[in-house]
C-alpha cells in the first residue's frame, strides 16, 4: 500500500488539533488531520458550546420570570426542552460544518477514521475508505479525553447520565443528584435548577468549585443554595440502585451512609485522556494517569512526536488545547515559540452566577510564599450591575506585596467570563498593580469593578 507523506499529521480534530492543523498550513506545511468522528472534537460537539447555548436558554428562561421586575409583564411563561436541546445541537452543527470548512480553506487534508501509530512517523487509518497509510516527520496526539465512570456510577442513557445524556436528555428531570461539582457538574446542576428540576448536588472535597479561590466557592454556593439547590459537601456516592423509574443513591457523608430517591442522576467526576489504542506504549510514550508527560513544548520525548489539548494533562482547556496547537505547529515549522504558562490561563463556570479566575488563589500565593495584598470589590457597589438586575458577585485580586505583581485574580457574578481576559492580559504583560490603577476603565460598565478591586488591594477604593 502506496503511503501519502506530509510535513505533519495531527490526530483529533477538537479545538487543539484543528487550530494547529490551521496554523500549520499558514506556515507552509502540507498538514493532514485525523478524525474518527466529529469535526471540532467534544468541546464543539458535546461539550463548551452546546452547554453554552442550553445555559443561554434557562438564562433567558430565568430574565423572563423576573419580568415583572422590569416593569415588564410575561405571562404563561414556559419552555419547550426538546426545543431547546434541538437549538442546542443546531449551534454545535452549524460550529462543526465551519470547522470542516476551515480545513477546506486552508488545504488540510482530511482523513475520517480511527487512527493507530505502528511505527515512528507512521500513521494507519483505518475508515470508510478502508485502511490509509500516512507518514510524516512530525506527529501531534490531539485525541482529547472523555468522561471518567467510576464503578456502580456508570451511565446507562435512561436514569443516570454522562454529559452526552445531558446534553440530550431522554426526559426532564424532576429530582436530579449530581455527582461532581467541577465545571461540567455544577453547570449541568445550574442549567436543570433553573428550568425547575429539585437538584442534588454532591462533592467529595470540601467545597464546591473547588479549584477556585475559597471566597469564590463560598459565595457560589451561598447562591446556588438561594436557588434552591442542595450542596452536600465532604459527601461520596458509593452506589446506585437502579429501576426503571428511580435510582437511590447511597451517600456517605459524616462517617454515615444515607439513602436518597432520584429520577435522574448525572455523574461529572472529571476525565480521561483518550490515549488507549494508538500504539503509544510501544513507542515509548510515557502515560502517568491516562495523561501524556510532555516537556513545556508538548514534546512527549519520542523524537517529532507531540501531545496537546485534554491528553496532555490539566488545566483541561479548550482554549488551552488551541494556544499549545498553535506553539507546537510554529515549533514543528521552525520558530521559538514561547510555553504556554499553565497558571496564566483563565478558567470559566457558565453556572449563575458565572466564575472565572487565573492565576493564583489567595491560599496558594500564600503557600507559595509570596506575601500578599488583596482587594475586593461587590458587585453592589457598581452602578452597571444594579442597572442590570445582577447586584449579587465579588471580584477579587492578589498581588505580590513586594513587586506589584498580580498574583492572580477571581470573580463570581453575571458575565465575568467576559471581564476575565482584562486580567488575562494583564498577567501576560506582567502589568503591576500601578498600570492598573492609572488604566481609566469606562463607565457605567461592569468592568470598573476589576479596577476597584485593585484599588482596594492598596486600600484606594472610591466606591464602598
Amino acid at each position: 500500500m502506496a503511503s501519502k507523506n506530509f510535513d505533519m499529521i495531527v490526530i483529533g480534530a477538537g479545538p487543539g488539533g484543528y487550530v494547529a492543523a490551521i496554523r500549520g498550513a499558514q506556515l507552509g506545511l502540507k498538514v493532514a488531520i485525523v478524525e474518527r468522528e466529529h469535526m471540532g472534537g467534544i468541546c464543539l460537539n458535546w461539550g463548551c458550546i452546546p452547554t453554552k447555548a442550553m445555559l443561554r436558554s434557562a438564562e433567558v428562561y430565568h430574565l423572563m420570570d423576573r419580568a415583572k421586575e422590569f416593569g415588564l409583564t410575561a405571562d404563561g411563561i414556559g419552555y419547550d426542552i426538546d426545543a431547546v436541546v434541538k437549538r442546542s445541537r443546531g449551534v454545535a452543527k452549524q460550529l462543526s460544518s465551519g470547522v470542516g470548512f476551515l480545513m477546506k480553506k486552508n488545504k488540510v487534508s482530511v482523513f475520517m477514521g480511527e487512527a493507530t501509530l505502528p511505527a515512528k512517523g507512521k500513521v494507519t487509518v483505518t475508515g470508510e475508505k478502508g485502511v490509509e497509510e500516512l507518514t510524516s516527520k512530525n506527529i501531534v496526539l490531539a485525541t482529547g479525553a472523555r468522561a471518567r465512570e467510576l464503578p456502580g456510577l456508570e451511565g446507562d442513557s435512561k436514569r443516570v447520565w454522562t454529559y452526552k445524556d445531558a446534553l440530550d436528555p431522554p426526559h426532564m428531570p424532576k429530582n436530579l443528584l449530581v455527582i461532581g461539582s467541577g465545571a461540567i457538574g455544577i453547570e449541568f446542576a445550574s442549567f436543570y435548577n433553573t428550568l425547575g428540576a429539585q437538584t442534588t448536588v454532591v462533592e467529595v472535597m470540601d467545597r464546591v468549585l473547588p479549584v477556585e479561590d475559597e471566597e469564590i466557592s463560598a459565595f457560589a454556593k451561598k447562591q446556588f443554595v438561594k436557588q434552591g439547590m442542595t450542596i452536600m459537601e465532604q459527601s461520596t456516592v458509593k452506589k446506585l440502585d437502579r429501576t426503571a423509574e428511580k435510582v437511590t443513591a447511597h451517600i456517605e457523608v459524616g462517617g454515615k451512609v444515607v439513602t436518597q430517591d432520584f429520577d435522574t442522576v448525572i455523574s461529572a467526576v472529571g476525565i480521561v485522556g483518550n490515549v488507549e489504542n494508538l500504539g503509544l506504549e510501544a513507542l515509548g510514550v510515557k502515560i502517568d494517569r491516562t495523561h501524556v508527560v510532555t516537556d513545556q513544548h508538548c514534546r512527549t520525548g519520542v523524537d517529532g512526536l507531540y501531545a496537546i489539548g485534554d491528553i496532555a494533562g490539566a488545566p483541561w482547556l479548550a482554549h488551552k488545547a488551541s494556544h499549545e496547537g498553535v506553539m507546537v505547529a510554529e515549533l514543528i515549522a521552525g520558530g521559538n515559540p514561547h510555553p504556554v504558562k499553565p497558571e496564566s490561563i483563565a478558567g470559566c463556570t457558565y453556572c449563575h452566577p458565572q466564575v472565572a479566575s487565573v492565576g493564583y488563589s489567595e491560599a496558594k500565593a500564600k503557600e507559595l510564599g509570596y506575601d500578599v495584598k488583596v482587594g475586593r470589590f461587590p458587585f453592589i457597589g457598581n452602578g452597571k450591575a444594579i442597572a442590570l438586575g445582577e447586584p449579587e458577585g465579588m471580584v477579587k485580586t492578589v498581588f505580590d506585596a513586594k513587586t506589584g505583581e498580580l498574583l492572580g485574580a477571581h470573580m463570581v457574578g453575571a458575565e465575568v467570563t467576559e471581564l476575565i481576559q482584562g486580567y488575562v492580559v494583564g498577567r501576560q504583560l506582567e502589568t503591576t498593580e500601578t498600570e492598573l490603577m492609572e488604566t481609566v476603565f469606562p463607565h457605567p460598565t461592569l468592568s470598573e469593578m476589576m479596577h476597584e478591586s485593585v484599588l482596594d488591594a492598596y486600600d484606594r477604593v472610591i466606591h464602598i
